[in-house]
């Protein structure tokens, strides 16, 4: 899904960005969001309704609410609110129960080594971005 120039421009001029922070900002922003209506999107699959619109559906299981998480990705740390149901028959598939991180470190590293990159470069990059040491 490729965005045209005109779109960029104009989210250029919305959201006044002048610098490469910004533009990670937005990203983050933007991932977070993205990530927040699919996981809604997930439970109206499982549910077999939309928010809102039960109708006839066939199911005694309704929402219940959300669960604060904070993810680790590529953008940095943020919050993301993981709705439930009341069964608690809902096993998010996205970001599965438990998982924290999707920034996907492990093929970073594999991915870098790969391209040549030593194990001190691949060991300085991942403390540099992340804070902490690959196993």
């Amino acid at each position: 899904m490729a965005v045209a120039k005109e779109q960029i421009r104009q989210i250029i001029a919305e959201n006044n960005l002048s610098s490469v922070a910004d533009v990670y900002s937005l990203l983050k922003d933007s991932f977070k969001d993205i990530l927040q209506e699919l996981m809604e999107a997930e439970l109206d699959a499982s549910l077999g309704y939309e928010k809102n619109q039960k109708g006839n559906a066939q199911t005694s299981n309704k929402r219940n609410g959300h669960s604060p998480k904070t993810l680790k990705s590529q953008y940095g740390e943020f919050q993301i609110d993981v709705p439930r149901d009341r069964e608690g028959e809902f096993e998010p598939k996205l970001v599965p129960k438990y998982q924290r991180d999707i920034s996907g470190i492990e093929e970073k590293v594999v991915s870098l080594y790969a391209r040549g990159m030593s194990t001190r470069d691949i060991h300085d990059q991942i403390q540099e971005l992340y804070g902490l040491y690959p196993l």
